[in-house]
């Protein structure tokens, strides 16, 4: 399936600039931001639109513009582990949100502990920090907002 897309996209003149892939359940998924001029993009979305009639996939295409970059936001990883419990990703946007900052990516898994079997569950995201709050206070909300919840977690800045 990865092939068979990205050839497409390639022969019809189009440039993957960013993309995400995973098998979620029984199902894999790709998100792709593509690039070209109008009549590239136009032959992409008629061959993918071919693709899908034929039933070996499902399409969704929206036409976008580039995110414009963020002078006054510091790009921060978050990991976080802990057993498996309901809420973990809602909780932690919560906290986020509550401090106006940005949450660009996420990505979760769930997985059993190598030793015990215990669920357990990861997640790692980039956030966007505005440079008007100091880091170190947030740094430690954020630990004690972890440690009150139970989770392993590591807040840096992301390095380039």
């Amino acid at each position: 399936m990865v092939h068979e897309l990205t050839r497409t996209i390639t022969d019809c003149g189009g440039n993957i600039a960013e993309s995400r892939m995973a098998s979620l359940g029984s199902e894999f998924a790709m998100l792709l931001l593509v690039s070209g001029n109008w009549h590239v993009l136009a032959r992409i979305e008629s061959e993918l639109r071919r693709l899908a009639e034929a039933g070996t996939l499902t399409v969704h295409l929206r036409r976008t513009d580039a995110r414009p970059p963020r002078k006054d936001m510091l790009p921060y990883s978050v990991d976080i582990v802990s057993l498996d419990q309901t809420g973990i990703v809602a909780g932690l946007s919560g906290f986020f949100a509550n401090r106006h900052i940005d949450i660009g990516e996420v990505a979760t898994r769930s997985y059993a502990a190598a030793h015990t079997g215990a669920p357990m569950f990861a997640v790692q995201m980039i956030i966007q920090v505005p440079s008007k709050l100091h880091v170190a206070q947030l740094r430690e909300e954020f630990m004690d907002y972890c440690d009150s919840m139970n989770l392993d977690a590591i807040l840096e800045p992301v390095k380039s």
